[in-house]
């Protein structure tokens, strides 16, 4: 299956439903991941990496600019 959402803003809590490592999930915007380079941010990626299925995302203005 392909979930698409957005305006996670760090937060896997619904994503973590029902997901299998076979699904994709599209996050369009304000994902949250690499918003500060910091602490924070490694944690979130640990979480969305657990999740298991692969993720897609799209910059939104909640993500540090390169």
């Amino acid at each position: 299956s392909i979930y698409i959402t957005g305006d996670v803003h760090g937060d896997f809590f619904e994503l973590q439903r029902g997901v299998k490592e076979s699904d994709i999930i599209v996050i369009l915007g304000d994902v949250a991941l690499n918003y500060s380079g910091g602490w924070k941010d490694y944690k979130r990626k640990k979480k969305a990496n657990a999740l298991g299925p692969e993720i897609f995302c799209i910059h939104g203005n909640h993500e540090m600019r390169p």
